[in-house]
């Protein structure tokens, strides 16, 4: 296996990649590759031939007893982690951020806390339609991104707003999206919270689970096939593991060794479905391995743990052009979605610890100020200046006018066919027959 002494030197001793916890020093380079059907020459008797089979994929031994592998290892595989629960550094073997990054991270993880605060209570007063929260996640959406470059394609799924924000998506344009006014970028067509930027290489959200994760392979197939130093990214729950996509993807990386990372935030539940309804597997991590995929578990709670797995499969993925799944292990302290109330279906008591015991926003900002970077000053007008930002935002998407009704039926052909114009046609004639049915800002 090729690596540089940078790289290595850089990443050496801080994480413990799957599989058999080996150190990144120890991991093996060995990949399955086809080849050519068994030669007998290559035996030097029979007794070799008996005892060994040249199979697609390498030498396969035989032996007399009967082994089946078992359906789990006799221990789970460990969790990296750099910050305990109360921000304390566990060792010093973690890349190191600037002061400018952790505040700005730090920032970023505040306005998440922020935004769906005011975007619910937006959505419960009938202002937007729908929302889903990253509450409990916003470690995993801001570290993640902050590792990232801005040629790295992101493909997420609907709790990831964060990496946009971090790329300079604006909160009003996250504001003109949920209002779906005429400055969205999707032109109204989509759900409050399905984002898209070309601009900021994330591609649009899309309800249906899972099936981002084999778009992002292709991408990074694109990206290996035109030499760009970049890579994929794609975001997805444990319930999306469950999808038929998610395994075709693995497998169609691991054998087109495409430079993508998988980003699993396994939070416990797929809606109202638990983790232990959904596999048997030890989580999603292991799942990796079976496919040829390097793996690892992390704290998904812990912004810095996020941030170094995430740097240090980028620069696999890029400079051994593989792929990397990383599982992180946190938890939805939200509902499910604005259409949810998940006390129907788990205990509130569980939710109330995990918000405040595990709250990752708190836990990286102990750090910061232990570092002497934050202090209550900075978090008062932090708090205050982003609640002053975003009511503004709100206000000004909510009076901005709708898309027009021709977007649609447009985009798709290059010359609309008639029914389309019969159809278009005929919204228009409904809006103007029962005005009052329709937002005051639409028209027709």
């Amino acid at each position: 296996m090729w690596i540089s002494k940078t790289i290595f030197n850089h990443f050496k001793s801080r994480l413990n990649f799957t599989p058999n916890y080996a150190p990144l020093s120890l991991l093996s380079p060995r990949r399955f590759a086809s080849t050519i059907a068994q030669n007998p020459s290559t035996f030097n008797s029979i007794h070799d031939a008996n005892q060994v089979i040249d199979f697609p994929g390498g030498t396969v031994k035989f032996i007399p007893e009967m082994r089946f592998i078992s359906e789990s290892s006799p221990q789970r595989i460990p969790c990296y982690r750099v910050l305990d629960d109360d921000g304390q550094p566990l060792a010093n073997n973690f890349v190191q951020v600037s002061e400018e990054v952790a505040v700005r991270m730090y920032s970023n993880m505040v306005t998440l806390q922020i935004m769906d605060t005011i975007f619910y209570e937006a959505q419960r007063q009938g202002r937007i339609s729908f929302y889903a929260t990253t509450i409990g996640e916003e470690a995993i959406n801001i570290a993640s991104a902050a590792a990232l470059t801005r040629d790295d394609v992101i493909f997420p799924q609907y709790r990831e707003p964060g990496p946009l924000l971090w790329r300079g998506f604006t909160l009003q344009e996250i504001a003109h999206q949920c209002f779906s006014n005429k400055y969205d970028n999707g032109k109204g067509r989509q759900m409050p919270i399905h984002y898209g930027s070309n601009k900021h290489n994330y591609f649009t959200v899309a309800s249906t689970v899972a099936t981002q994760v084999p778009h992002a392979v292709g991408a990074a197939y694109s990206l290996k096939m035109d030499k760009k130093d970049a890579c994929s990214i794609t975001y997805f729950g444990d319930g999306g593991s469950s999808e038929g996509d998610f395994h075709a993807a693995l497998n169609f990386a691991a054998v087109m060794e495409a430079p993508v990372i998988f980003l699993c935030r396994n939070n416990g539940w797929a809606i109202s479905t638990p983790t232990s309804d959904q596999f048997r597997s030890d989580g999603v991590v292991v799942k990796g391995q079976a496919y040829g995929v390097r793996s690892i578990r992390v704290d998904g709670n812990d912004a810095l743990a996020i941030y170094n797995a995430v740097q240090a499969a980028r620069e696999m993925a890029i400079s051994e052009e593989r792929p990397v799944l990383i599982e992180a292990l946190t938890y939805r302290v939200g509902h499910h979605s604005t259409s949810d109330d998940s006390t129907k279906y788990r205990p509130a008591n569980e939710i109330e610890w995990w918000r405040l015991a595990r709250d990752p926003v708190a836990r990286f900002r102990k750090w910061i100020e232990r570092n002497g970077w934050w202090n209550d000053m900075a978090e008062s007008e932090l708090r205050n200046s982003l609640r002053q930002q975003l009511l503004h935002s709100i206000q000004v998407a909510e009076n901005i006018e709708k898309p027009p009704i021709e977007d649609i039926f447009n985009d798709v052909y290059d010359v609309p066919p008639s029914n389309l114009r019969e159809q278009e046609q005929w919204v228009k004639d409904t809006i103007k027959k029962h005005p009052l049915d329709y937002p005051e800002n639409i028209s027709a």
